[in-house]
């Protein structure tokens, strides 16, 4: 399966959640950047609010592209374990990347939401949302953050991801929907004809 582009993406997405249209105590969160498109396309079809949620890729040293955990804003996170001992990973790099890491996120919160509050998740269905999921660690950090703040349910939402990935995030999630799972799976990108890089600029017009 294919994807003209995020838009399509979140349309067709939003097809499988035709019983929220328009329900109460739902929220649509799109996982920055990617994600936001989708949740805002979404939230548009089914009359749902939807907002965003930060989180940032914990990168191994030397490969920052290889992802062992994620946290968001709040400071909550995942971390692969396995993956940090494989590689030995040193626990002053973690530190000081999560620190760093952690920065970025609260900046560039503070850049699309324009001082205005995020949403309160408290006893509230929450669909997390991405352009597609590749190892799952930034969506098991959004899912870990979502339930810390009270959510009620939290679904996950995606266009592709591999089978492999999806497991793992059944394990935390209470319910996950993904249009097309595949093990030929080597990016995201690969399966949208248009994927362009969602700037700062367009997630703020989203938001307004």
């Amino acid at each position: 399966m294919y994807y003209k582009n995020r838009e399509e993406a979140g349309q067709k997405l939003a097809q499988a959640f035709r019983k929220y249209q328009k329900q109460p105590d739902v929220i649509i969160l799109g996982l920055a950047r990617g994600g936001v498109v989708i949740a805002a396309e979404m939230g548009k079809v089914l009359g749902l609010p939807f907002d965003l949620i930060m989180v940032r890729k914990i990168g191994a040293p030397n490969n920052p592209e290889l992802a062992v955990g994620a946290i968001t804003e709040t400071g909550k996170g995942y971390f692969n374990e396995e993956l940090i001992y494989a590689l030995n990973v040193p626990k002053e790099y973690l530190e000081q990347v999560i620190n760093s890491e952690k920065r970025v996120a609260e900046k560039r919160l503070a850049l699309y939401r324009k001082n205005r509050k995020g949403p309160d998740l408290k006893g509230k269905t929450v669909i997390l949302v991405d352009d597609g999921i590749a190892t799952g660690a930034t969506m098991i950090a959004a899912i870990r953050s979502s339930k810390s703040q009270g959510a009620k349910e939290v679904i996950v939402a995606a266009p592709v991801a591999p089978p492999d990935t999806l497991k793992r995030i059944e394990a935390v999630a209470d319910h996950v929907v993904c249009l097309y799972a595949t093990d030929d799976f080597q990016a995201v990108s690969q399966f949208y004809a248009i994927f362009p890089q969602v700037e700062d600029q367009e997630i703020i017009e989203l938001l307004q």
